[in-house]
């Protein structure tokens, strides 16, 4: 098992330099597994930190917020059969070089009946796409949102044209 190994590993004096790196290396792989593996490997040890993603390039920004767009085209407020987004409802969505996507949002009125349930339903899909390392979602009032908002798809549906 990978506990024992460490143990060993940080008890053993005799080992050189260049073999107690490359042991470290071996027993941080297994130590890994064996967390992966669902088997209980709480220790004192640390195990070296997964390396950042590097940064977005804008091409990679753009489909990441395309993939973002897409999500939100599904999700509904239950009581409009049209989606949030060609409702007029993302004001913004910024995404940080890290993939982290911010998104300033309205509601239709401030006592509209899902305030509390669909911001963090927003939220918590867009968190889900995959790229994206986290997201936020506040809720905005200015500009008041009103129809002209929705897109041209949004009010045909809805039979304003």
């Amino acid at each position: 098992m990978a506990l024992n190994k460490l143990f060993q590993q940080f008890t053993h004096n005799g080992r050189d330099s260049a073999q107690s790196e490359s042991a470290k290396a071996v027993d941080a792989e297994a130590l890994t597994a064996d967390r992966s593996a669902g088997l209980d490997t709480t220790t004192d040890v640390a195990v070296p930190a997964a390396m950042p993603a590097k940064p977005l390039n804008p091409v990679e920004k753009g489909l990441l917020e395309e993939e973002i767009i897409e999500t939100m085209r599904n999700c509904y407020d239950p009581e409009i059969p049209v989606n949030i987004y060609d409702m007029g409802l993302i004001y913004e969505i910024d995404i940080d070089k890290n993939a982290f996507v911010n998104v300033k949002m309205t509601l239709t009125s401030p006592g509209c009946p899902v305030a509390g349930t669909l911001p963090p339903d927003v939220e918590r899909r867009v968190a889900a796409v995959e790229g994206v390392t986290g997201a936020k979602v506040e809720v905005v009032w200015d500009p008041t949102w009103n129809m002209e908002m929705m897109s041209e798809d949004a009010r045909l549906e809805l039979g304003f044209y």
